[in-house]
Parts: structure tokens; C-alpha cells; sequence
């Protein structure tokens, strides 16, 4: 019987165990997809306890305290931070097979160098340890970054962002690039509550007029200009479908003036406006070659009531399953003859990973190494057999050695772990290929493959 999560953890095999310690395990981590926000790592941020560091904005353990029955008053409610994460820790033990199990207590060994299990009887304990080095200042958000290797981090960041954190950070001149990411959902959502109201901000921020369609592509040019200008290589859209309709620039014109003059618009209408200004938008990003991401299949604040008391990206997303391989093909089309640029395909329905990893065959060139990637496995599929799903998917349809690897997508600043669980799986995976005679055991290579995976496919990828 192995040890718990030792330090051959997921590696189930003599060449895992070498690939994992001889070549992924030190490499950097280059986190181009995440939601922890640069304020805190421009103030670099004090946590004065576990639960403001754990618990204060991760929905992942919120779900799934939720599912052991604990009260929302211990969850996002007003109980002491202790009381908080003693419910968190008596749950533990419920969460077996789950990846928050692992998750927790990979933070607690690589930051905190606690290797006890955490569960109600050892939960006092290990939050007096934990809590004594952040209060102590060892584990502050610069201390986090530099400890985890992080050599670039990519927010996520609205179009009206000043980036004053962004400017600041890069006038600092760390050894980490912190860089932003173009996020324009709320400038696609037409008939969303508040859409004039983000159409007015933008007027200010870019002191344009917006009284057409043409003028509003103009503004968002303005602040495309702008992030450019001040590092930014992403693009990022979340969709709950892939909004793909067959329109024209005077339809679209004609069905931004009606939501201007404070009429609603079909879901149809949407859905066509949506589509030219992502067709418009990936050429944009092609010219400045900047790559794209695609998230794809959610369904957002399915429960009401809970929206209503505490808003969105609070646990109450699921996966959707609505069409993909059409709609997405035609986009795709579209944007091809348009301009379009290095994309990354995540659905957060598992099912999709083979259409998306055969679309995504159709519109490879030569102009960049994997042009159009299988993102990672996302969200809910962001754990062992989610990993292996998606790696196994791109292996058998695609060009696995062009992948560019892991991601955090997390608000968490001790989520760095999650490239070392990939990094795991992956060379458990790719060792036990060899271990079975499907891949030659030729050391250079499967260093050249591991190494480019976890860190210099996504370098070389975005030009870091």
C-alpha cells in the first residue's frame, strides 16, 4: 500500500515517477487563464488566516459543502472565520474521490508544510500552523507567486479596466508578468440588465460617441488598442452556446439601434449580434496576434433564489449541452475567411472533446505550432479522470506534443498546485504508454514532450 499522497502521488509507475521528478516537477508555471486579481498582488496582499486565504471566494468548496448539508451561514454567512473552516474540515472526509480533497491537501504539504489529514479532530492544529505563517508574513501573495514559480499570470479583465494594477505592476518590473486578458462578455450580452448602462461607461472611458453599431465597434477598437498597448496577448469569451446565425453588418447595425433606443431584441437577434461582433472581434485579435479562448457549454445561476441573495459565480453554474458541432463550425468558418486567430476550444460538457478535437483539426496551419488547441480540462472537468479524458481525446485526434497545458482558472492564490496535479497526470499517463511498449522509452524525447506540455508549448504559444 502507498503512502497518502507522497511524493510519487498519481505516478504509478517507475517511468511516471521519472518523467514527473526529472523534468516536469521545478519547471515554471506560466498561468495564462485565472480569476485572482492583481490589486492583491500589486498591495501583495496579508492573509491573516486560512479561511480568508481557502474559503473567503472559492464556489468550488462552497458546492460541496452545500452537498455534506452545511448551513449557508457557515458557507458565505456571517459565522467567525474559524467556525467557517471547521465546517470545511469536517467535511473532508466526505470528499473522497473528489479532487478538493486532493487539492487541499497538496496546498497545506507545498505551502504550509503540514502533512496532516485534514478533518475535524486535526482542524485546530492545523489552523493555529497555518495561520501562524500568514500572520508571520512568510505567505503573503508575492511570497505564494514566487514559491510556486509563477513567471506569468493573465487576469481576467473587463474592457472599461483601467488597468491601473496592470500599469503599476509592469512599472515595478517583477521577475512575474502579470498581464491582462480581454474578457468583453458584458459588451456581447445585449439584452442583459444593465447593458445601456456598460454602453454609457464605455462612452466615458473612451469619450467616444456610440449612437451605432459603427461607433461601438470603433470604442471597443479603442480599448483593444489599450490592453495591447499594455501587454495583453488573451482574448477570453464565456458562452453559455455557441451563438452562430446566419446575418449581415446592416441587420446587426439595425438591431443595436433598437436596444439604443431601449427596446429588447429576440433571442435570435442576439444571438446574430453576438456572432458578427465575435467574427469582428476575432479579426482584431489575429492582427495583433493575440490568441483566443473559447469557454463553452455553461449554464450560469441556475438557482434564483440563491442569485437573488448572493449573485452570480457563487456555486450555482452547471454543464449545458447544447449543440456544438455545428454552430461551432460555422463560426469557425466564418472567422476563418475573416481573420482567425490562435484559439483555444473548452466545453465544460466532456462529451464535446471529440467534436471539438476534430473541428479544431480543420483549421490548423502553419502559422502557428497547434494554431487551434483543446483547452484543458475546465472546471468541472478540471480533475484526474477529466485530465485524462481531454489529454487521451487529443492524443488519439490530434498532435498531443503541441498542447499548451494547464491553467488555474481559479480565484486562488494557492491553486499554483493545480499544475503540479497535471503535470502528475500527465506523466503517470505518458509513462504508462511507455511502460507498455505504446511509446519508445527514449529519454530524450519523452523529456522534450513533458517539458514542452507542462511550460514551453504555452510560452512559445503566446510569446511570454
Amino acid at each position: 500500500m502507498k503512502s497518502f499522497m507522497d511524493e510519487n502521488f498519481l505516478l504509478s509507475n517507475p517511468t511516471a515517477v521519472k518523467l514527473f521528478h526529472s523534468y516536469a516537477k521545478d519547471l515554471p508555471i506560466i498561468d495564462y487563464h485565472c480569476h485572482i486579481q492583481q490589486s492583491e498582488i500589486r498591495q501583495n496582499k496579508h492573509f491573516t488566516n486560512l479561511t480568508q486565504l481557502w474559503l473567503a471566494a472559492d464556489h468550488y468548496k462552497w458546492r460541496a459543502m452545500r452537498s455534506c448539508g452545511v448551513a449557508e451561514h457557515f458557507i458565505t454567512g456571517n459565522a467567525t472565520d474559524y467556525d467557517k473552516f471547521l465546517a470545511w474540515s469536517k467535511i473532508m472526509p466526505q470528499l473522497i474521490g473528489n479532487p478538493l480533497y486532493h487539492w487541499t491537501h497538496l496546498e497545506l504539504q507545498r505551502y504550509f508544510n503540514i502533512h496532516d489529514i485534514l478533518n475535524e479532530a486535526n482542524a485546530g492544529k492545523i489552523w493555529l500552523t497555518a495561520n501562524k505563517l500568514l500572520v508571520g508574513g512568510s505567505l503573503n501573495v508575492n511570497a505564494i507567486i514566487v514559491r510556486s514559480k509563477v513567471e506569468v499570470i493573465c487576469t481576467t479583465d473587463d474592457p472599461l479596466d483601467d488597468l491601473a494594477d496592470h500599469l503599476a505592476l509592469k512599472e515595478a518590473r517583477d521577475k512575474v508578468q502579470v498581464l491582462p486578458s480581454f474578457r468583453p462578455d458584458k459588451a456581447l450580452a445585449l439584452n442583459a440588465q444593465g447593458y445601456l448602462a456598460w454602453i454609457n461607461k464605455l462612452r466615458v472611458v473612451t469619450n467616444l460617441e456610440i449612437g451605432n453599431y459603427e461607433q461601438f465597434l470603433a470604442a471597443l477598437l479603442v480599448r483593444i488598442d489599450f490592453f495591447d498597448a499594455v501587454g495583453c496577448k488573451v482574448a477570453d469569451h464565456g458562452m453559455n452556446y455557441v451563438p452562430f446565425a446566419e446575418t449581415n453588418r446592416d441587420e446587426v447595425s439595425a438591431i443595436f439601434k433598437q436596444v439604443l433606443s431601449g427596446h429588447s431584441s429576440s433571442e435570435l437577434d442576439e444571438t446574430k449580434f453576438r456572432c458578427h461582433t465575435l467574427i469582428w472581434l476575432a479579426k482584431e485579435y489575429a492582427a495583433r496576434a493575440w490568441a483566443m479562448q473559447l469557454h463553452m457549454n455553461v449554464t450560469r445561476n441556475n438557482n434564483s433564489q440563491m442569485l437573488a441573495k448572493l449573485g452570480p459565480d457563487t456555486g450555482f453554474d452547471a454543464v449545458n449541452d447544447a449543440p456544438m458541432a455545428m454552430p461551432l463550425s460555422r463560426l469557425l468558418d466564418a472567422m476563418n475567411h475573416a481573420g482567425l486567430p490562435k484559439t483555444i476550444l473548452y466545453s465544460l460538457n466532456h462529451t464535446d472533446n471529440y467534436v471539438l478535437g476534430t473541428l479544431l483539426g480543420c483549421f490548423q496551419t502553419h502559422e502557428a505550432r497547434g494554431k487551434i488547441q483543446l483547452g484543458s480540462g475546465w472546471w468541472f472537468n478540471d480533475q484526474r479522470d477529466g485530465m485524462e479524458e481531454q489529454l487521451k481525446a487529443l492524443a488519439n485526434l490530434g498532435a498531443l506534443g503541441t498542447f499548451i497545458g494547464m491553467l488555474t482558472d481559479s480565484r486562488s492564490f494557492l491553486s499554483y498546485t493545480r499544475h503540479e496535479y497535471f503535470r502528475r497526470i500527465l506523466c503517470n499517463l505518458i509513462g504508462s504508454w511507455v511502460e507498455n511498449g505504446e511509446y519508445p522509452a527514449d529519454e530524450v524525447e519523452l523529456k522534450k514532450l513533458i517539458q514542452n506540455i507542462s511550460y514551453y508549448n504555452a510560452k512559445n504559444y503566446f510569446a511570454f
